[in-house]
């Protein structure tokens, strides 16, 4: 049966593409609600806009009595919040916008489905879902051993990550306090098309792309688990329809690499795809610079739960997934150096203590 999605940061890198699959793959309609900040890109949903079960509205997740107006009228089955700040680097040049948007805004969400929940009928308000987008980095930092599973304690380490561990606390009290139907899923790092060319990956590969310098930060033995955004999407719908209320699920790719690992390989595809004889070889742009503070060593994810409970298992690997990422990126430079015109050239973010 068609549901109402209301996603809001669907204009951003994850929520576009779960946005792009609802309408591509299913019959469900779409309400996107996104305030278009740097990161939002209305360019990411251009091959769904055209549909009539697709719908935009600009706003801001922080303005309570908006949230109440957009919900009480598109009247949601499911709202998938996925709107936050989320750059680490970010976060240390200025950590009160994540407050503000991934605490506050977190909040007024709840305020505002909760209030819409509650004025269902019974029949509705047991379908209704609030499902909440989270991050890995909220469990820390790895050893070199074990996974983060779903009761794993919280012990974020950056601005970012103690703004997302404080919103997935506020969405399971939510859930105990008031009964409203919430799920969380907590995600290990996205990559692939459309992604904002502040996030390693796609800075590495215009940077090699154009032969600019690849800062690789310390040594470059951080560890991270790498999920296509794609497979990511696939999940986060399938949670959010068949996931067991108020619990979590963690999403990974079961990939993990090291940053140097990542840029060495995304090296080797731009030498292949992209050869360029004043270039030459992309590895050779490679820096090492002055760590980022507070530089989580590894992030690894145990995705058992959600593979033993709804079926789901990544479909790409790193390998195909990291050759299927820097294709688009060659074949869609329209769309990156769009986005580059609006201010962000690549230079160093979160250097500020």
């Amino acid at each position: 049966m068609a549901k109402k999605y209301l996603i809001t940061g669907g204009a951003g890198f994850i929520g576009s593409a779960v946005v792009r699959k609802l309408i591509s793959s299913t019959p469900h309609q779409v309400l996107v609600v996104d305030k278009l900040t740097y990161a939002g890109n209305l360019d990411s949903l251009a091959s769904v806009a055209g549909s009539d079960r697709y719908k935009f509205v600009r706003a801001d997740i922080v303005d309570a009595q908006r949230m109440r107006a957009v919900i009480g009228e598109y009247q949601p089955d499911i709202v998938m919040h996925l709107a936050a700040e989320s750059h680490v680097d970010r976060s240390i040049d200025g950590p009160g916008e994540f407050v503000q948007t991934n605490v506050v805004g977190t909040f007024t969400l709840l305020q505002a489905a909760l209030a819409y929940w509650n004025t269902l009928d019974a029949g509705r308000r047991s379908g209704f879902r609030f499902h909440h987008i989270s991050t890995d980095e909220v469990f820390g930092s790895l050893g070199e051993v074990g996974f983060f599973h779903e009761e794993y304690p919280y012990q974020p380490n950056s601005p970012y990550s103690a703004s997302k561990a404080a919103s997935d606390h506020f969405v399971r009290a939510w859930y105990h306090t008031y009964g409203l139907p919430t799920l969380i899923t907590n995600c290990s790092n996205n990559y692939g098309p459309y992604h904002f060319p502040e996030k390693l990956i796609p800075l590495m590969i215009l940077n090699a792309l154009e032969g600019r310098s690849l800062p690789v930060y310390g040594k470059g033995d951080n560890v991270r688990d790498w999920l296509y955004v794609d497979d990511h999407a696939e999940a986060l719908i399938l949670v959010a329809e068949k996931g067991r209320v108020g619990g979590s699920y963690n999403i990974g790719g079961w990939n993990e690499r090291t940053n140097i690992d990542v840029v060495r390989a995304i090296c080797g595809l731009v030498d292949e795809m992209a050869p360029n004889a004043d270039i030459g070889s992309r590895e050779k742009l490679v820096t090492f610079v002055t760590d980022r503070p507070g530089h989580d060593l590894r992030y690894a994810i145990d995705a058992g739960k959600i593979e033993r409970e709804l079926g789901w298992r990544p479909a790409e690997t790193f390998e195909t997934g990291l050759r299927k990422t820097v294709a688009w990126y060659l074949d869609n430079r329209a769309w990156w150096e769009r986005v580059r015109s609006g201010g962000y050239q690549g230079e160093r973010l979160g250097i500020a203590v």
